[in-house]
């Protein structure tokens, strides 16, 4: 019987860092410039970051503004050892923050369509203060990403964390464009690509093609009709 081999998704890569000096970079920061995620649906109690780069380099706001271009922010200007880590990677990258999750603090489960290797963004985590009990639920199973260490998350898997530590945990997040430096080194780390999407586009899959379907039903035009029956055809015979 041939073994199937799952896709990646959740990996740990060949690249650490001293925790001390993350650490170091991390007490120059003031507590007030800490902002709250902006999905508070999303979780429960406290998630904050402090962007490092974002777009038109903004400090007050992670979200994305038309035609703003990605900037690193004044934070990462005072942060050496982190420009040292980020500039290791060996790619474009796009928004950098630090993420902070109190103690006690749930991240609901979701997922972040597009982020992922083979889409073309890689996300990838940095833990800078971590503890045991601070655990990633990826497709329902738990994982603790160490500190130090360089974590990847295929984000469009149903994802989850929980910090049942004693303090807040503290990821540097970096979103990486994927190119073949990353590829190189996601291979040498064990990484096992997905297959390509049987509906012709990532986002589209088994478990909300019926919600696409009826989307598409509702617009009512001949080429949303047209797309619809084209989704419910390969829905309905598996198609590759």
């Amino acid at each position: 019987m041939m073994q199937v081999v799952n896709p990646t998704r959740y990996l740990q890569l060949p690249m650490s860092f001293d925790v001390e000096r993350l650490q170091a970079d991390l007490a120059s920061i003031e507590q007030s410039e800490w902002i709250a995620h902006f999905n508070t649906r999303a979780y429960e109690n406290s998630w904050s970051c402090i962007p490092l780069r974002s777009v038109g380099g903004r400090i007050d706001n992670i979200l994305p503004l038309d035609g703003a271009a990605f900037e690193d922010t004044v934070i990462l200007e005072r942060c050496p050892y982190f420009r040292q880590v980020i500039d290791g990677f060996q790619c474009e990258k796009t928004s950098i923050r630090l993420m902070s999750l109190e103690a006690g603090g749930i991240i609901r489960e979701h997922r972040d369509d597009g982020a992922s290797l083979e889409d073309g963004v890689t996300r990838l985590h940095v833990p800078i203060v971590t503890f045991p009990e601070v655990v990633f639920r990826i497709d329902g199973e738990e994982v603790h990403f160490s500190a130090g260490a360089t974590w990847y998350l295929n984000a469009s898997c149903l994802h989850a964390v929980e910090n049942r530590g004693p303090a807040a945990r503290i990821h540097l997040m970096i979103d990486c464009i994927s190119n073949e430096w990353l590829e190189s080194i996601f291979r040498s780390a064990g990484w096992v690509a997905r297959e390509a999407s049987k509906y012709g586009d990532p986002m589209i899959r088994d478990d909300n093609v019926d919600e696409v379907i009826a989307s598409l039903r509702m617009v009512g035009s001949v080429a949303a009709h047209r797309m619809a029956d084209s989704l419910q055809a390969m829905a309905d015979v598996g198609a590759y």
